[in-house]
C-alpha cells in the first residue's frame, strides 16, 4: 500500500471513530450530578458562581439532593459553604424536628459518605457543563411546570418560563446584595450574634481582649491581617501561636513557610504544647508526645507546607488549596478525607514571588497583597501574615503604618495591621506590645501589653493590660 493511500485510509478511519463523539450528546449522569453536589457542599467560588442555577430537585439521587439544599441554603445565609460539622448537625437538627423521614435521612448519610470520597480533577469542565445541566434541568421542569397554563390557554407564562429556564448562566460577578431588602437578615443576624445564638464570625484568637478588639471578633474570614515587626521580634512564634490556637478551636489550619523550616515549625508548636522549652524537647520526648497526641483528639488539622523563599506564588497557592479540597491518600495508604481550611497563615508574603514579575520591586508586592486578600475572600478563610518594619520602625518604641518596610501598599490591602513591639528592657521580663496601626473595621492605636513565654514558643500567655 502506498503512503499516500495508507494515509487516506488512516484518515477515513479517524473520521470513522469521530463520528461516534460528535454525534453522542454529553450525559449529564450520575457520576456527573454528584460532581456537582461534591463541589457546592467543599467549594466557596463554585458557589459563589453557579449557587444561583442549581436546585435540589435538579438532581436524581434524592440524598445529594437534599445535602444541595443544605448547602445553597447555607451559602445564601453565610455566603460560604458549610463546613463538614455544620453539615452534620444541620442533618441532626432537620432529623429531630421530623424534617426527613428515615429513608429520605439514610440517603443523605449515604450520599454524604459517597461525595467525601469524591475527587474533583475537572473543576473548570464541570463549571462549563454545569451550565448547560441546569439549563437542562430547568427547561424540563418549565415544561412540566407549563401543562396546567397549557390547558388553560395562559400562553404568556409559558413563555416567560421557558425563557426564564433557557436564560440560565454562570454568575461571573456574584450575586448582587439587595440593602433594604435584606434589612430585617440583618437585624435578626445581629440578635443571633448578641444573643450568642450564632458564634462569632472570626477565628478567635485565644485571648479575649483581642478578640473584643478586632470587629469579627477575631480574625476576620475573607480578610487578609497583618502582623508587622523588626527582626527577631516575633513574628513568627506568633504566626504559630495564632494558628495553634485556631486548631485548637477545631478550626482547619494550612500553614505555609517559606523562612523556616517545616521541622523547625513543627518543633516549636510541640514546645508550646507541651510547655517544655526548645532545648528540652529531646530529653522530654515522650511527655511532648502525650501532650500533642492529647490535644490532636479534639482539634482541627494544621498542614505545615514548606517553598524556598521567592519560589512560592498566589496561583501555586490557590493550586494547594484546591488539592486539599479533594480526597487524598495518606503516607500511610488510607484515603484522607477533603480539607477546607478556615485560616491559612503565610510565613511570610514578603518572601512570596507574584505570578507575573515586572521590574517594579514595589508592584510586585503589591500584586502579591491583593492576591492573598482575593484568595481569603473567594477561599471564605482568615489569612494571616507578616511583613518586615523599616530602619525607623526598628528603632521606634511603637512601629506604626509608616513604618512599615518597602510598600505602602500592605497597608492600603490588608484588613488590619498590629505591630509587635518590644523593648530588651520588655524583653527581660517576658512582655511585648501589641499595637493596632491600621484597620478598616476595628479602633486603631490601641495598645494590648501581653505576657510571653519565648524559651516555651509561647507569644501570648496572657494579657497585662489594654491602652
Amino acid at each position: 500500500m502506498s503512503t499516500a493511500v495508507a494515509e487516506i485510509h488512516e484518515e477515513e478511519v479517524v473520521d470513522k471513530e469521530l463520528e461516534g463523539f460528535t454525534e453522542e450528546k454529553f450525559d449529564y449522569d450520575d457520576e456527573f450530578q454528584s460532581k456537582i453536589a461534591a463541589l457546592t457542599l467543599r467549594d466557596d467560588e463554585f458557589l459563589r458562581r453557579a449557587a444561583h442555577i442549581l436546585k435540589p430537585e435538579f438532581f436524581e439521587n434524592q440524598g445529594e439532593a437534599c445535602l444541595v439544599d443544605i448547602a445553597l441554603q447555607h451559602f445564601n445565609k453565610y455566603g460560604c459553604s458549610p463546613d463538614p460539622a455544620s453539615v452534620v448537625q444541620i442533618i441532626k437538627d432537620k432529623a429531630a424536628s421530623k424534617v426527613y423521614k428515615r429513608e429520605t435521612l439514610a440517603a443523605i448519610v449515604e450520599a454524604r459518605k459517597k461525595l467525601i470520597g469524591i475527587y474533583v480533577t475537572d473543576k473548570a469542565f464541570v463549571e462549563e457543563k454545569v451550565v448547560e445541566f441546569a439549563r437542562k434541568q430547568a427547561v424540563s421542569n418549565a415544561i412540566v411546570n407549563s401543562v396546567p397554563d397549557l390547558e388553560a390557554g395562559n400562553y404568556a407564562k409559558i413563555e416567560a418560563r421557558i425563557k426564564e429556564a433557557i436564560a440560565v448562566g454562570l454568575n461571573e460577578e456574584g450575586v448582587g446584595y439587595d440593602f433594604f431588602a435584606q434589612a430585617l437578615n440583618r437585624k435578626l443576624a445581629r440578635i443571633e450574634k448578641l444573643t450568642g445564638k450564632v458564634p462569632p464570625t472570626g477565628i478567635t484568637t485565644g485571648c479575649k481582649e483581642l478578640d473584643d478588639l478586632l470587629y469579627h471578633r477575631g480574625w476576620g474570614r475573607k480578610e487578609l491581617s497583618l502582623l508587622m515587626g523588626g527582626a527577631k521580634a516575633g513574628k513568627t512564634q506568633a504566626l504559630i501561636h495564632f494558628g495553634r490556637i485556631a486548631s485548637f478551636a477545631k478550626y482547619n489550619v494550612l500553614y505555609v513557610t517559606l523562612e523556616v523550616g517545616k521541622d523547625i515549625i513543627a518543633d516549636r508548636l510541640d514546645a508550646s504544647i507541651s510547655k517544655v522549652i526548645m532545648k528540652e524537647l529531646a530529653s522530654k520526648a515522650a511527655s511532648v508526645a502525650t501532650a500533642v497526641e492529647t490535644v490532636a483528639k479534639t482539634a482541627g488539622k494544621f498542614i505545615i507546607h514548606e517553598f524556598g523563599s521567592g519560589t512560592f506564588s498566589p496561583s501555586q497557592l490557590r493550586a494547594l488549596i484546591d488539592r486539599y479540597k479533594n480526597p487524598g491518600r495518606n503516607p500511610d495508604g488510607t484515603i484522607r478525607p477533603p480539607i477546607k481550611f478556615d485560616m491559612i497563615i503565610v510565613d511570610y508574603a514578603d518572601l512570596m514571588r507574584p505570578d507575573i514579575r515586572t521590574n517594579d520591586p514595589k508592584e510586585n508586592s503589591r500584586a502579591i497583597y491583593v492576591d492573598l486578600r482575593a484568595i481569603a475572600f473567594e477561599e471564605n478563610v482568615a489569612l494571616l501574615t507578616a511583613t518586615q518594619t523599616n530602619r525607623e520602625g526598628f528603632k521606634s518604641t511603637v512601629a506604626k503604618a509608616e513604618h512599615v518596610a518597602e510598600d505602602f501598599n500592605k497597608i492600603r490591602t490588608a484588613d488590619v495591621a498590629i505591630s509587635i513591639n518590644i523593648t530588651e528592657e520588655e524583653r527581660a521580663k517576658g512582655q511585648a506590645r501589641l499595637y493596632f496601626a491600621a484597620s478598616r473595621n476595628q479602633e486603631m492605636g490601641v495598645t494590648v501589653v501581653i505576657k510571653q513565654n519565648v524559651s516555651m514558643m509561647r507569644f501570648l500567655e496572657g494579657v497585662i493590660s489594654v491602652e
